[in-house]
């Protein structure tokens, strides 16, 4: 499992990350507190502080492709 901050603080960016993440076979989890949602639910997104950065869980042997495709939302 590879955990990186993404920060998802408009409506565009949260439809487009949910676009990318489903195109995968692995799981993802967004981690907000003590909330953990399914990153593929875009009404579950919604349902967190998007104000601020999120952990994002990937549940991949490989993230490399995976963390590729995600470099717009990743926040250091």
């Amino acid at each position: 499992m590879k955990t990186v901050k993404i920060s998802l603080n408009s409506i565009d960016k949260v439809k487009s990350f949910v676009n990318v993440v489903t195109k995968y076979d692995t799981d993802f989890d967004l981690v907000s507190g003590r909330y953990v949602i399914d990153a593929k639910s875009i009404m579950g997104i919604f349902s967190l502080d998007l104000s601020k950065a999120i952990d994002l869980n990937i549940h991949s042997e490989n993230p490399e492709t995976i963390l590729e495709a995600l470099k717009p939302y990743i926040v250091e």
